[in-house]
């Protein structure tokens, strides 16, 4: 005749009960994990293993109350919807300020990440305001095993060096060689671009820049406000003719439309440098917030003309909501 289990039976605590007491002990009442254990009696290593099941089985779910908190989501989220490598967003600084201030530390701790790294790198850069920002954020430190070469020419339309180029800023705070892109952001005609590209230094710059380890670059738009026809180098007409096609963005000087599809027409044809292909198989980093650059930078996410990126979370949220 087999006996009932007795009330006594039933009230004894599971291992699952267990758990979830040291697990609140730990992660709500605050305590030590010796603390724990002389709470509950047993050994401090046994109290570790019930605070890690806890964790294990999920009785413990732990939320981030910070502002943080929801720039991690954010990430999470980029990187689901795009399949991206790697994704920073930092809170947004608020109506009226520059996106790129909150965007420089993040964007420079992403860089001086690579630096750090022994195996040697061809590290590829753009241009631009997010560029220069990032340069002014970074830390000084020896990285002389890099090196570090231009995407895009540096020369403007009046000769003089273009003030957003970086490679040469980058490389005196490093300490590394450098190879800048000595040829016209925009050529006037396409022979002249063919010209200066069959030169042997620029091919020999090119074919760096081609075999680039890691690339980082900024995102411009392309409605009246685009950085190429405030800084000279798109006229208005021809702003406009790229826009009747579609044009919302470009990367290192090379224009996409909404698709992230590069235009075959327009500045593409005179533009010094490497353009940055679609689906590369190594890091490809923009950095790039505000709300004229949202179709820009949602066009080269989709495209796989990035495949990592450096934003606030106001940008975050607009990319992700298809707005």
């Amino acid at each position: 005749m087999s006996r009932a289990p007795s009330a006594k039976a039933d009230q004894e605590p599971t291992v699952q009960d267990e758990a979830a007491r040291a697990g609140w002990l730990y992660y709500v009442a605050g305590m030590t994990q010796d603390h724990i254990a002389t709470e509950m009696g047993v050994s401090r290593q046994r109290a570790q293993r019930l605070v890690s099941r806890a964790m294990a089985d999920g009785l413990i779910q732990v939320r981030l109350n910070h502002r943080i908190g929801a720039c991690m989501d954010l990430e999470r989220a980029l990187r689901d919807r795009f399949g991206l490598n790697r994704a920073r967003v930092v809170p947004g600084l608020g109506a009226g300020a520059d996106p790129v201030l909150g965007l420089a530390p993040a964007a420079a701790a992403e860089l001086e990440r690579v630096l750090r790294m022994a195996d040697p790198q061809v590290i590829g850069l753009g241009t631009g305001r997010a560029l220069r920002a990032l340069v002014d954020a970074m830390e000084p430190l020896e990285a002389p095993q890099h090196r570090l070469v231009s995407l895009i020419g540096n020369i403007a339309p009046d000769g003089s060096a273009s003030f957003f180029d970086v490679v040469m800023r980058i490389s005196d705070k490093v300490r590394a060689p450098h190879y800048p892109m000595l040829v016209p952001v925009v050529s006037p005609t396409e022979a002249e671009r063919a010209a200066f590209h069959k030169l042997a230094p620029v091919q020999r710059v090119l074919e760096l820049a081609r075999t680039a380890d890691v690339i980082f670059v900024g995102v411009g738009q392309m409605s009246d406000d685009a950085p190429l026809h405030k800084d000279g180098f798109v006229s208005t007409e021809e702003l406009r003719q790229m826009q009747a096609a579609g044009a919302v963005g470009e990367v290192a000087g090379w224009v996409f439309d909404s698709r992230g599809q590069y235009l075959d027409f327009g500045i593409n044809t005179r533009t010094g440098g490497v353009r940055v292909e679609p689906g590369l198989d190594r890091p490809a980093m923009g950095i790039a917030a505000g709300q004229t650059k949202v179709p820009a930078i949602r066009a080269a996410l989709k495209s796989g003309i990035l495949n990592g990126l450096v934003t606030d979370a106001p940008t975050a949220e607009a990319i992700l909501s298809d707005r």
